[in-house]
Parts: C-alpha cells; structure tokens; sequence
C-alpha cells in the first residue's frame, strides 16, 4: 500500500487551528499553553480535528503514533482513542467504521477498512482522548488521492466550553452535536471544548480572536468554578471577542443537564444577562439558547445522559435538534 503523510498535499486537515502554518497536531499554540497551563495537555489533544480527501482505493489504511494513551472513566477505547471513517458526500456520508489501538499499551497503530472502488470523499476523525505523534493515510497502490470536497460553509464554527463540547461522552467522536450539526448543514467546525478546564480565560478569547470563524459559539458555564466566577468572566470574555470581531455572530448557551436547580438557574440568569445587554446596546448579532430546553419536555430524558452531567449519544441528538436550526439560520443569513 502507498503512504501519505498528513502534513502533505493533497491530504487536509480540517478542524485544528493553524495546522497549514504550524504543521503540529495541537489545538492550541504553545504561547497560548504557557499562560494557561491547565491546558498543557487538554490543548494538545484533537478532538473535532477530521482528514479529509478523496480516493477510489478499495482499502483505506491508518499508520499513526499516540504520545499519550490513557484510560477515561467514562470512555471506552471506541470512543475517545479510535479513528471514525467516513465516506462519501458529506451530509450523507455513511459510516465505514473505526481504527482502534491494540491496548492501552501500544503508542502505534496501523489498521485498515474496506470501501467500495470509486473516487468519493473519506473524512477520518480524530481520536478526541489523545496526543498525536504522526499520521499516514495508507491505499491501494493501484489507487489515486485528490484533494476532498471542501465544505459548503468552509469558515469554520468556533465552539469553546467543557467537556460536552469537547464531545463527552459520546461513543463516537461523530455524534458529538457539533459533529452532528457540521454533517447535518455541511460546514466546517473548530472544537475548543476543554474537559473541566474552560474557565472564560482571556488569554483563550484573545487566541479565538485570532481565528476566521463564521459562527463563535460558547457554552463554558459548566467548567465556571461558581456563580461568581461566570459573572466575573461570562461578558468580559464577550466584549473581548467584540473587540475582534464586532460583527461576528455569537451565540450563547447554558449548560444542559437532567435537572435544573437553584444553581443551574442562577448560571442561566448570568448568562442571559451578556445578551440582554449586548442586544440592548445594539447588537444585533448576538443570540441566546437555553439548555433546560433541550431536555426539559422529553419525558425519558433520563435516557439522555450517562451521569445526569454528560450526554449520551441521545442527548447529543436533542441538543443538535435545538442548536442546528439557530445555527442554519445564522449561516443563511449572513452568507458565509
């Protein structure tokens, strides 16, 4: 089988932040790193990062090197350490299946799946749970390799929050409801959900600043230590976004859990109060989704979650059912 490394054309890398000017498998910059080093690991893992291009091989092949594999409590191998393969157009692509590691031993892969024979797009995500050394993309040596299909929205969504965001705790990495919304409206998406660690740092919403996004979602209550700390953090780290991109839309979201109390509804009054104050000083661009919604009616929404905190696949689901349609309107709308 011939191989293809990652950091070469025609192969793309979607998803990771300044991967075409840093050719590093990290989400976030070591600058940014070293002014939050509580990210020093969570900022160098990929979740949301996709290889996309096109081929006709009847086999499609992963050689990778993990720097870190490690157990997650509520994870399994198939979902936070394997590579998920799809193929075909992207809204209707269907599920070839996934590359895992031998053991929780092994720093190094090579496995292979079958497809059918004829050039069509492979989108292969990334393992969410892990640091990545390299990555080859092996075929057949009778076959070619194109560049993919790029996304209809190909201006990345920013999402930033917690470890929902980041995709926890789904059993793949594509049912992540970001993941679901980028297959569903085909767009481009940039995932910096950070497992217990996005606490409306500065130095984060400068880095976002630096980024060309469409749409900026951020949804981080949960991560917020107190009520105190999402008041103190919650419209500053707004503002700061709006000192980069006045215009941008951006959309607001409160945790989603099993059951709202005293707690979850005074979080949800903070984060109510950044958009009623950015709408009331005229911003037009700004929008507001309650998380209480996205389970508040259904009545087995016990179903929805695996700890009463962290969707199952099937929360996932409700909350792209509620989330997808503000996002397919902003997209319109705006043109991107």
């Amino acid at each position: 089988m011939k191989a293809y490394s990652i950091f070469e054309k025609p192969i793309k890398v979607f998803g990771i932040p300044n991967f075409e000017r840093d050719k590093k498998l990290t989400r976030l910059p070591d600058d940014v790193i070293e002014k939050i080093p509580s990210l020093d690991f969570l900022g160098r893992r990929c979740p949301g990062g996709r290889i996309g291009f096109r081929t006709n091989s009847k086999t499609i092949g992963v050689r990778a090197k993990f720097k870190t594999l490690s157990l997650d409590i509520g994870m399994s191998v198939y979902s936070c350490q394997s590579f998920h393969v799809f193929a075909g157009d992207k809204k209707t692509s269907r599920f070839l299946g996934l590359m895992h590691p031998y053991n929780y031993e092994s720093l190094e892969l090579e496995r292979t799946l079958t497809k059918d024979g004829i050039m069509e797009d492979v989108l292969i995500l990334l393992p969410r749970n892990e640091i990545l050394e390299n990555i080859d993309i092996l075929i057949d040596d009778d076959a070619e390799i194109l560049p993919p299909t790029e996304y209809k929205y190909s201006k990345p969504i920013v999402y930033y929050g917690s470890s929902i965001t980041e995709g926890g705790i789904s059993c793949n990495p594509s049912n992540a409801y970001n993941a679901i919304i980028s297959r569903h409206l085909d767009t481009d998406y940039i995932n910096l959900g950070f497992s217990g660690n996005a606490k409306g740092e500065i130095s984060m919403a400068e880095f976002i600043n630096t980024l060309d996004f469409s749409i900026f979602v951020y949804d981080y209550d949960h991560n917020a230590p107190t009520v105190e700390h999402l008041k103190s953090t919650h419209e500053i780290f707004f503002k700061k976004i709006r000192e980069k991109h006045p215009d941008a839309p951006v959309i607001m979201i409160t945790r989603p859990c099993a059951n709202y109390g005293k707690d979850e509804y005074a979080r949800k009054e903070v984060v109510k109060a950044t958009y009623d104050n950015a709408v009331a000083s005229g911003d037009k661009n700004v929008y507001f989704i309650d998380g209480e919604l996205f389970f508040k009616d259904f009545k087995d929404k016990e179903l929805c979650f695996i700890d009463t905190v962290h969707p199952n696949d099937l929360g996932f689901h409700k909350m792209a059912e509620i989330i997808e349609p503000v996002i397919k309107d902003v997209l319109e709308n705006e043109g991107n």
